[in-house]
């Protein structure tokens, strides 16, 4: 019997998939993530000035008057833009931000203004924390009822597999993450995992099925029988992603990133990660025994 897809493209896969991981986990504890103001508490304001000034004419002159980084972000509309930095300190009073753009000889329109207190940002990153370490624990507890451990550990390193390469491409460029990156994330641990859990299930079923045909060939002609629907579903998905990544604007720039990359990076662990895991720990026909139909006479 021939197949689709030989294993030792499935094996190299699943070595690239496990060197990237690696790398991963080494670029987030070299570099560290770009929290946000969500996180980290500031003042975001958002200020509206003649649409020929660039940023590179901003920037300047904001971080000379407010003596610290300032976060200069365009809004999507010519001259509209959004400031962020941190909290002045409490004896301390900022300037306005009229007359520090003053020199420009522009009019400057506040349109509004926020503070996030750096209490308000710890609590925030400690229950974004809480609510991705809940997601896991019920994804691990949902696998652990649906499929034998071998094959649900498979799909559990899968998830951890997108969602490290997600963090540390978000640490390797600085990109700000914020509660809306923090969002993707979810999203990608439930998105990976449907993918996770059809070829999954579509081993058992040829397991059960087909227990004389060795594992490689089973998971071969697992992925070989899901490649079509994963495809279109990622295919499609990847459309609104990225039609929400060049028209969403920047407040959803890092929330349609962090989906984009997740999404490709599901639909590849999913066949590298999922399939191979199981096969390494051991998983065979004998541990579906009990749920083989008898043959008929």
């Amino acid at each position: 019997m021939k197949f689709k897809y030989p294993t030792r493209w499935r094996y190299a896969c699943s070595a690239i998939s496990a060197l990237l991981m690696i790398l991963s986990v080494a670029l987030i504890s070299c570099r560290g993530l770009n929290l946000g103001l969500d996180f980290t508490g500031g003042v975001v304001s958002e200020i509206r000035v003649d649409s020929h000034l660039r940023d590179t004419t901003i920037r300047p002159i904001l971080q000379q008057a407010y003596g610290q980084d300032i976060h200069l972000i365009a809004a999507g509309e010519p001259g509209r833009w959004v400031l962020r930095y941190p909290v002045p300190a409490a004896n301390a009073t900022p300037p306005q931000i009229a007359q520090v753009l003053a020199p420009l000889h522009t009019n400057v329109e506040l349109l509004n203004t926020s503070i996030v207190g750096p209490q308000v940002g710890a609590e925030l990153a400690e229950q974004g924390g809480l609510a991705l370490v809940v997601a896991v624990v019920c994804i691990l507890g949902y696998l652990s009822f649906r499929f034998e451990w071998r094959l649900a550990s498979g799909a559990l390193l899968a998830l951890v597999h997108d969602v490290i390469f997600v963090v540390a491409f978000f640490a390797a460029t600085q990109m700000e993450f914020n509660l809306t990156v923090l969002a993707a994330v979810l999203a990608i641990l439930g998105y990976s995992l449907n993918d996770s859990i059809i070829i999954a299930d579509r081993i058992r079923e040829l397991l059960i099925a087909k227990p004389d045909i060795p594992l490689p060939h089973i998971n071969n002609m697992a992925i070989a029988a899901t490649f079509s629907r994963t495809m279109v579903t990622s295919g499609t998905t990847l459309l609104t992603v990225a039609a929400l990544w060049l028209m969403g604007g920047e407040p959803l720039r890092g929330f349609s990133i962090a989906m984009f990359i997740g999404i490709l990076t599901g639909t590849f662990s999913s066949i590298s990660v999922g399939t191979s895991v199981p096969e390494w720990l051991g998983l065979s026909s004998e541990h579906y025994r009990s749920q083989v139909l008898p043959q008929q006479p």
